[in-house]
């Protein structure tokens, strides 16, 4: 069997739970959510409705709704307002929804690090000779 590592805390401690990964915000996770915040990280000064619609591929609905629920996280503004005599709705981070994306991913980074690691240690794991009739064991 691959020997797992465990992780150590900020203090150098040895984590309790190293693939716990607490910071995966559940909030942020859900894969629309994930793009919504994306797109708005690569524009600061936020982005019309109908450009994050188009660039999330979400409905009309679904993009309320999951606006809707990173305003109530407090990680999206929606301002609304006029562009000429047309109504016009924007959407951008806000600084703390800004710092809890980044948080987010700096996680997210972590996870696949690890993930990655963990793949290479099997990779280079010898297998032991099969079992009878079984599959060839991990040394």
């Amino acid at each position: 069997m691959p020997r797992i590592e465990m992780g150590k805390t900020e203090t150098g401690e040895p984590a309790a739970a190293p693939f716990a990964y607490d910071g995966l915000d559940r909030v942020i996770h859900e894969k629309a959510r994930l793009g919504l915040l994306t797109s708005l990280i690569a524009h600061p000064k936020g982005l019309a409705f109908a450009a994050l619609k188009q660039l999330c591929g979400l409905t009309d609905g679904n993009l309320s709704r999951h606006l809707q629920v990173l305003q109530e996280a407090g990680l999206v503004e929606i301002r609304k307002g006029y562009e000429g005599n047309r109504p016009q709705t924007t959407c951008g981070l806000t600084a703390a929804g800004r710092r809890r994306f980044l948080d987010y991913l700096a996680v997210l980074e972590r996870v696949v690090r690890d993930a990655a690691e963990a793949a290479r240690d099997a990779d280079a794991a010898p297998e032991k000779p099969a079992a009878r009739g079984g599959r060839p064991q991990p040394a």
